[in-house]
């Protein structure tokens, strides 16, 4: 079996060669309940978030915060509202608001989809960070709080991040919070009439607990100093 591919791995008590045995217990799905974290709050998105969120997306660095989503900018609150109002009601993508402690306000979404219970694979995606929630110490602590309930709390155990191929900052922070480069699906979508490539990652069940432990110490108060900036990298934390 030495030409099989590298890095996927089978029983090799088979023959012909078939992946390894496992618990095949189909998932549950995740609940349209809120998360509390140390610095942000995850709520169900609701409509009553248009307003806050539109608020939130007024700035001269907003439009380009739209450029790889399906949505997006919105002209006025009403255009919001609309979206928001049909984004809350649907079950997969399920969204949450974010309410960092910082602001008290909602200054983005995210959201869980591709949710695939029978086959324990999920993934975290369709994100929108207000301009004055990037980079931040709430912006990081809202993905974990996700990734850690459908890793821990529900047992999945494939996790998965997609992005536009040209969208380096989510490829960035992809790689920042311990994801693997999976590889390239050429001309996959058309989105606002433009080609989209996308660009696959991944955590498993096996590396999510080294990604965990770093995320919650990178996110711990002994690593940020006075100036509210970390003392140390997710990759140094990593090891």
């Amino acid at each position: 079996m030495t030409d099989l591919p590298e890095g996927v791995p089978f029983d090799p008590a088979t023959d012909p060669p078939v992946g390894p045995l496992v618990d095949a217990t189909p998932r549950p799905l995740p609940a349209r309940v809120p998360h509390r974290g140390a610095s942000v709050d995850l709520e169900p998105l609701h409509v009553r978030h248009a307003a806050e969120l539109f608020r939130a997306a007024q700035s001269q660095a907003a439009e380009a915060s739209w450029a790889y989503l399906a949505a997006g900018p919105f002209a006025t609150e009403a255009a919001m509202r609309a979206h928001v109002a049909a984004f809350a009601a649907t079950h997969d993508p399920m969204a949450w608001a974010i309410r960092p402690h910082a602001t008290g306000t909602a200054d983005g979404w995210l959201t869980l989809m591709e949710i695939h219970p029978a086959h324990a694979h999920i993934e975290v995606g369709n994100i929108w960070f207000s301009p004055r929630m990037q980079r931040s110490r709430a912006a990081t602590e809202s993905i974990f709080l996700l990734l850690r309930h459908a890793m821990d709390e529900l047992g999945y155990r494939r996790m998965t991040w997609k992005c536009n191929a040209l969208n380096m900052p989510s490829r960035r922070a992809a790689a920042r919070l311990g994801f693997t480069y999976e590889g390239t699906l050429r001309d996959v979508l058309v989105v606002k009439g433009r080609v989209r490539s996308t660009a696959w990652f991944s955590i498993l069940a096996e590396e999510w607990p080294a990604r965990r432990d770093a995320m919650v110490a990178w996110l711990g108060d002994a690593n940020f100093g006075p100036d509210g900036r970390p003392r140390r990298g997710l990759a140094e934390l990593r090891g």
